[in-house]
């Protein structure tokens, strides 16, 4: 005889994804993918393949090539870096948090010397020191400098636009690689414009798709690097999808439905209009800081100017569980919120504010936090919900 016991409870309800990413995806991207799929070698795939490339660049900021691969967002690193570096080559990173530090990583196992400038993660990278690194670096040995615009462990944004002027006034001819895997379709990002030689983003997040599709945006400058550069590479070669891309296909079997869910999402996008789409997620981000401050906890970014509007992580108390907190929200109230990561492991909860989002979604993500915290004795006041209310209603 079976152990009732044994067997979860329900909880009515829709579930509450609220981590940063993958986020949810809306009901038009879902029936988007529902279709048959189509012979990605015939004339159809080629006008879809064209169509996408057209659409993605305006959410990029880019006139250049998109590469979009069937991978994560860590492919896409490694792409970035296998294409346009060399053995051996010194790169200058700054561990802004958990995602800047796995690529780092990834840096050195593929035989890279990484230079990893450090932070007490909260806040951004660090500007002045990337531009003093620079200044001392005569040789010009330093090959590249690599950014996490939004880091997702921490909910700090990195002022990309500042780190290229640094790299300018220091006269370094050095790449400029950034990951916009949290940011992209969330936060205002512009590659032409700020000097960025290749942009890495992901699907899953402010593009609103499921995880699969991932993406460089690639500089003149960065083309010109892949011809020289001498890193083993060939799932990952820009040089055939680049060529495959000029007619909209690709040289190997690509996501094809996701790519239909793709189109659509960018659709959304472009109807809801880039720039209302970021002040959307500006005045989310704020309702949740306001909402953090009213319940007297702490933002785990230390620095205004750094706050990220994709998502806002929250430190507990000592003494006081974040995974023990989470545990008890997804429990009780259905709804899941991100983990602390690396040295912030159980001690922040992270509440994502990405994607297909609104106000009825954001004050039920902090209604069910603020019941969380009083059911699971979190010393705080009462009111976070509220203030958030009050600055949505206002603005």
């Amino acid at each position: 005889m079976s152990d009732p016991s044994a067997t979860p409870r329900r909880v009515a309800g829709r579930h509450f994804l609220q981590i940063p990413g993958p986020t949810n995806v809306p009901d038009p991207v879902l029936r988007a993918m529902d279709a048959p799929t189509m012979d990605h070698r015939g004339p159809e795939f080629g006008e879809l393949g064209l169509r996408i490339q057209a659409k993605l660049r305006p959410v990029i900021g880019t006139s250049g090539p998109v590469i979009i691969y069937p991978g994560s967002g860590t492919g896409a690193w490694e792409a970035a870096l296998v294409n346009t570096l060399s053995p051996g080559d010194r790169v200058l990173m700054c561990r802004t948090g958990w995602f800047a530090t796995l690529w780092n990583e990834m840096a050195e196992r593929l035989g890279l010397k990484p230079h990893f400038i450090e932070t007490d993660w909260r806040r951004g990278a660090d500007v002045a020191a990337i531009g003093a690194a620079l200044a001392a670096d005569s040789a010009h040995a330093i090959k590249a400098v690599c950014v996490v615009h939004n880091e997702t462990s921490t909910g700090c944004t990195s002022r990309i636009a500042e780190v290229r002027a640094a790299m300018d006034a220091a006269g370094h001819p050095a790449l400029l690689l950034v990951d916009t895997i949290s940011s992209l379709g969330s936060i205002a990002y512009r590659h032409d414009a700020w000097g960025v030689d290749v942009t890495i983003a992901g699907s899953q997040k402010g593009l609103m798709l499921p995880p699969g599709l991932s993406f460089n945006a690639v500089s003149a400058k960065a083309l010109a690097a892949a011809e020289q550069a001498r890193l083993s590479r060939s799932y990952w070669d820009w040089r055939p999808m680049i060529s495959a891309n000029e007619s909209g296909y690709f040289p190997f079997t690509p996501g094809t439905n996701l790519l239909y869910g793709l189109e659509k999402a960018l659709d959304l996008l472009a109807g809801e209009g880039l720039e209302n789409v970021f002040a959307r997620h500006d005045r989310h981000a704020e309702a949740t800081r306001r909402a953090v401050q009213a319940w007297g906890l702490e933002i785990q970014c230390a620095e205004p100017r750094d706050y990220s509007s994709s998502l806002t992580a929250v430190r507990l108390p000592e003494g006081h569980s974040a995974d023990a907190l989470r545990a008890l929200i997804l429990q009780r109230f259905n709804m899941s919120l991100g983990n602390g990561l690396g040295i912030l492991k159980d001690r922040v909860f992270r509440i994502g504010h990405l994607g297909d989002f609104g106000d009825l979604q954001l004050l039920g993500t902090l209604g069910g936090v603020e019941m969380g915290l009083r059911a699971a004795g979190v010393p705080h006041r009462a009111g976070g919900a509220q203030a958030a209310i009050a600055y949505l209603a206002g603005n």
